[in-house]
């Protein structure tokens, strides 16, 4: 049912390929001085990478989402920098694929190609200090003025914050309606709006994609900017939300499959108490229990991504999917530690590297309580 064709698996194997011979080199110099590599950003747009679901006709590879899927999979399991992995789905799947799904054909033409071959790196910005989870307290604002829109307020955990040339922003430009139908989205371009970026926050995990604060003061935005109708934002953002929650996901299932090779080639080589440690149950049977867990978050995956290929309603599922994929990622990191035990406790290692990465993944795209009143409010249940 999921078998790769052969195009997809040339895209496996090519991707895993690259990682290992540009990416991996020096994976764990970058994670300890958390440095963002722009020349190897743009080797991985070379590559297809940045611009992997984009169409072919402004610069992208041109795979649907399942097929999407499959390649953040393998650089999941491919590439050891978890951060440069996070920055380009990021950039891909909350920048790129907005503007391809809800630009006009001035705006794919004038910043998809870009986006797709490297010269520009994407960031989003929605999140405030006071409006997380809560979008509804966005405080934001664009004030429409003639031609152009003013925008003033503080975004923070931008991912390639600093970095970012092109910059998916939210603000509120209608209170009145609030979060559907008051918020518009635009892109703010670097080099010709008026931003500035706090200092890179410093973060436990995915240390190489950089974290910043997007500061807006009168910052003056072309109508031009603005992506899709006004008010549309909110709308915008859930379909990127989608995207981010069904593909995203992939890196890790790559990353646990990785670890399990590990586990297992680490279990039949070490002895103890001159016994294999693949001979006890005790450490056969919690690595059987997580590879039943991967597999089963793998499937929610790819049918989320199919129904998404297929236009389908998604949200259930990309919930779902996100909830289960986040979570099994992190309790694996920690199952690892136990394994590996002291030797994983010591950094850099591929364990703690992982680890420290997967307890972000219950947080972002939506934490895991939101996933759960998600899902909950579509069983029936009257969640608020």
């Amino acid at each position: 049912m999921f078998e790769l064709n052969a195009n997809q698996q040339l895209w496996r194997e090519k991707i895993i390929d690259f990682a290992a011979s540009h990416i991996n080199p020096q994976a764990q110099e970058r994670e300890q001085t958390a440095a963002f590599d722009r020349q190897l950003w743009l080797a991985c747009a070379q590559l297809g990478l940045t611009g992997l679901s984009i169409p072919q006709e402004w610069g992208g590879s041109g795979m649907d989402a399942y097929t999407t899927v499959l390649a953040l999979e393998a650089l999941g399991f491919g590439s050891e920098d978890p951060g440069l992995n996070f920055g380009i789905a990021a950039h891909l799947l909350a920048v790129a694929v907005p503007v391809w799904k809800y630009g006009t054909e001035e705006q794919r033409q004038r910043f998809l190609p870009g986006l797709c071959n490297g010269q520009a790196v994407g960031g989003n910005a929605i999140t405030e200090e006071t409006a997380g989870s809560d979008v509804f307290a966005m405080q934001t604002s664009g004030t429409p003025q003639g031609d152009h829109y003013r925008l003033n307020g503080t975004k923070t955990y931008c991912s390639n914050g600093g970095e970012a040339d092109l910059v998916l922003t939210y603000a509120m430009t209608n209170p009145a309606k609030g979060f559907f139908g008051g918020i518009s989205a635009f892109v703010l371009e670097a080099g010709q709006q008026k931003i500035s970026w706090s200092e890179t926050r410093e973060k436990l995990g995915l240390r190489t994609c950089p974290l910043a604060a997007l500061l807006l003061k009168d910052c003056a935005v072309p109508v031009a900017n603005r992506l899709g109708l006004p008010g549309a934002g909110g709308q915008i953002f859930n379909a990127s939300m989608t995207w981010e929650r069904i593909c995203l996901g992939a890196i890790h299932l790559g990353a646990m499959d990785r670890l399990l090779k590990l586990a297992t080639q680490f279990a039949n080589q070490r002895f103890s108490g001159g016994q294999n440690l693949s001979a006890r149950q005790a450490v056969t049977h919690p690595l059987a229990d997580l590879k039943v867990r991967l597999e089963g978050a793998r499937l929610l995956t790819y049918q989320a991504a199919q129904q998404l290929d297929a236009g389908q309603r998604t949200g259930l599922a990309a919930s779902m999917a996100k909830l289960a994929v986040s979570e099994c990622y992190k309790h694996f990191c920690l199952q690892m530690m136990q394994l590996f035990a002291g030797e994983a406790y010591q950094t850099p290692h591929p364990v703690e590297i992982q680890l420290r990465a997967a307890l972000g993944a219950t947080l972002y795209s939506g934490t895991s309580e939101i996933h759960r009143n998600l899902v909950a409010r579509e069983l029936g249940f009257k969640v608020h």
